[in-house]
């Protein structure tokens, strides 16, 4: 998934879910999106985060 479909998706969630979404890197280099609540990998590995209930 690209950066920018990720970025996308990943805001579509979070509007839709109202919870914090995070983009992060999997092993194999490509980009995933998952609620921030159940992100268990390692912290250096997060591209971004999205809250819906940040100003």
């Amino acid at each position: 998934m690209s950066l920018a479909d990720a970025n996308a998706f990943a805001f579509s969630l979070a509007a839709s879910l109202m919870v914090a979404i995070v983009i992060f890197r999997a092993g194999d280099g490509s980009l995933s999106v998952i609620p921030a609540d159940e992100y268990d990998g390692d912290l250096s590995e997060i591209v971004h985060e999205i809250d819906p209930h940040a100003p």
